[in-house]
């Protein structure tokens, strides 16, 4: 049972005191009129629940759903169960039904006969691998330099590229800009981290791109540039799962912290100034930067704390 309202309290209210000093002085004091309390006091009873509102739901409706066509969305609800709610229309139209799609999500929730989804499967990752040592895997990734960040007219239009190589076990990491984004770029660069990298270098990891791998070309079997140098070093080359960036995760997290610390804050009014600054941001700003994962140490001190151990 629904309880009292403020509104059935206040109709006691003037009834009773139109009962005790009349029907004008009550509309007087309770600021209405005297056809409003003949209402009420015809409908009063003695129970507050005589006061309370009626539905003001209409009986009948004109363009209510007919018997038929009650009928066929039963018998298609039957049979398909899960459809949605564009879907189960589709399907009702290709026998006759002209209902909108909001009336019929009326009646279809009136009913009670909405599809109800299974939730989508959750999502468990896998036990995360540990790295033991520095160089047991590199993670290799482009990125392209925000055009919002070129502000001389020689460089605007162009296109500046990075491709940043994370060491797992440290998080040290290594930057390098180039002005084209090809499978060239893509070889020189880890002939550049060998260089720079104090220690061996076991596995790199990548994306599917074109410029680390023919996996999804149509010379799939042919090595890249990029493979090949690998190759030429002993250096394996594993590939995450197509379209999950998130198998990606340290280098893009490390990319999205550049969007806020360096990109949204720098200008580069050349190539040469965009490299230097790239450099200069990457040793100050990034390696020699405490992190939380890795004990409040920087990774160069992590990679030095390593090198004393063994």
């Amino acid at each position: 049972m629904a309880g009292i309202t403020q509104d059935m309290r206040f109709r006691l209210s003037l009834i009773r005191y139109a009962e005790k000093y009349g029907v004008t002085n009550a509309a007087i004091k309770y600021k209405t009129n005297r056809q409003y309390i003949y209402r009420w006091k015809r409908r009063f009873d003695g129970s507050i629940e005589s006061l309370r509102d009626r539905s003001r739901r209409p009986h009948h409706h004109p363009n209510q759903h007919t018997r038929e066509e009650i009928k066929l969305i039963s018998d298609m609800r039957r049979r398909n169960p899960d459809a949605g709610l564009v879907v189960f229309r589709v399907k009702l139209a290709r026998r006759g039904y002209t209902r909108s799609i909001p009336g019929l999500y009326r009646f279809l929730k009136r009913q009670g006969i909405m599809a109800v989804h299974p939730p989508n499967p959750k999502y468990i990752p896998k036990p995360y691998e540990q790295m033991d040592h520095p160089g047991q895997r590199i993670w290799i990734d482009v990125k392209f330099v925000p055009s919002a960040c070129l502000v001389n007219s020689r460089v605007i239009g162009k296109q500046f590229f990075r491709y940043t190589a994370l060491n797992e076990y440290s998080r040290w990491r290594f930057v390098e800009a180039f002005e084209e984004h090809n499978t060239y770029s893509s070889a020189m660069f880890p002939e550049h981290l060998l260089k720079a990298f104090p220690f061996p270098v076991e596995c790199v990891r990548t994306d599917n791109g074109t410029e680390f791998t023919n996996r999804f070309t149509s010379q799939r079997e042919k090595p890249t540039l990029f493979q090949v140098h690998l190759q030429d070093h002993g250096i394996r080359h594993k590939l995450i799962k197509p379209y999950t960036p998130r198998h990606n995760g340290k280098v893009e997290r490390s990319h999205r912290k550049d969007n806020e610390r360096f990109y949204a804050t720098h200008t580069f009014y050349s190539f040469e100034d965009f490299s230097r600054q790239l450099k200069i941001y990457n040793y100050r700003d990034y390696n020699n930067f405490p992190m939380r994962p890795l004990g409040w140490k920087t990774p160069s001190q992590v990679l030095k704390d390593y090198k004393a151990r063994v």
